[in-house]
């Protein structure tokens, strides 16, 4: 049986919580405590044909990570890390070191990061970063 949109964002939340120090939720914090990750559902897509196999609830995710203040050097200095394709502090290998996301879907892929903006919240301004997830269920 296909996994749920609860149970994808959690297992995205669990892979993203072996990067020491970032704090990470299934969903978007009330408060932004940097840094932080978490995930938001874009869309699912019930049927999609690859060849003559059907695949059945692909899901598109963003998962956002507040880096910190916007204008805290190493802030900045911190996003190269979470954009780096390896090392300890990737978010890319923390989310694709289980294809499979603990055995929760078939497959996960991080397919791009983009859109480095700034983000305000209680008159403060945060650096953030989002990364496209494609999930396969």
């Amino acid at each position: 049986m296909p996994a749920t949109v609860s149970e994808v964002s959690t297992a995205l939340q669990t892979a993203l919580a072996t990067i020491i120090g970032l704090r990470t939720f299934s969903y978007q914090p009330e408060q932004l405590n940097t840094p932080l990750a978490f995930p938001v559902l874009n869309s699912v897509s019930y049927h999609r044909t690859m060849g003559k196999t059907t695949m059945i609830g692909t899901m598109d995710f963003t998962i956002f990570v507040v880096v910190g203040r916007y204008t805290d050097r190493t802030a900045h200095a911190t996003l190269d890390s979470y954009l780096s394709p390896t090392g300890a502090s990737s978010v890319r290998s923390a989310i694709e070191a289980s294809d499979t996301l603990g055995g929760v879907v078939s497959t996960v892929i991080v397919e791009t990061s983009s859109n480095i903006s700034s983000l305000t919240s209680a008159e403060a301004e945060f650096l953030q970063i989002s990364f496209n997830i494609t999930v396969h269920n």
